[in-house]
This record gives structure tokens, C-alpha cells and sequence, in this order.
């Protein structure tokens, strides 16, 4: 499966949020949460994401009301 890095604001997505997020299964996009990393006092999040493709990650995130400001696939070493 593909996996997925994107960025964008933390908004009002809190710690508790995220941790759950974190642990929640996949969802009807396909997406998995792999990690997710963030800044509050920076206002970021970055979600990496095992997901099927870009469009995927895009319904995801549309469906929380949040706009990526960037996504990308990447590649692991791991």
C-alpha cells in the first residue's frame, strides 16, 4: 500500500484527537494513520498515512474540514 506524507494547520484538532486518530482502523477511504506528528505552538500536523492514492488522503482530510497544504508519497527505509 502507497504511503502518504501531508501537512496542514492543527486547527482545533487536539492531543487527544490525534491519539486516537493515531489508533483508530481504517477508514471508508482506506486510510490508516502510520504516525502522526505535531506542532501546536507552530499550528502543524503532519499525518503519515497508508492510503490507496493522493485522492484518498484528499477525501479524507475534506471529510474533517481540513485543507492539506501539501501531500506527497513517500518512500521508507524500514
Amino acid at each position: 500500500m502507497p504511503r502518504y506524507l501531508d501537512v496542514h494547520p492543527m486547527g482545533n484538532l487536539s492531543e487527544e484527537t490525534l491519539k486516537n486518530l493515531q489508533q483508530s482502523s481504517e477508514d471508508e477511504f482506506g486510510i490508516t494513520h502510520a504516525n502522526i506528528i505535531y506542532n501546536k505552538e507552530q499550528d502543524k500536523c503532519y499525518c503519515l498515512l497508508d492510503a490507496l492514492d493522493r485522492g484518498a488522503v484528499e477525501k479524507h482530510h475534506h471529510k474533517a474540514g481540513i485543507k492539506c497544504d501539501w501531500i506527497t508519497e513517500v518512500k521508507s527505509t524500514a
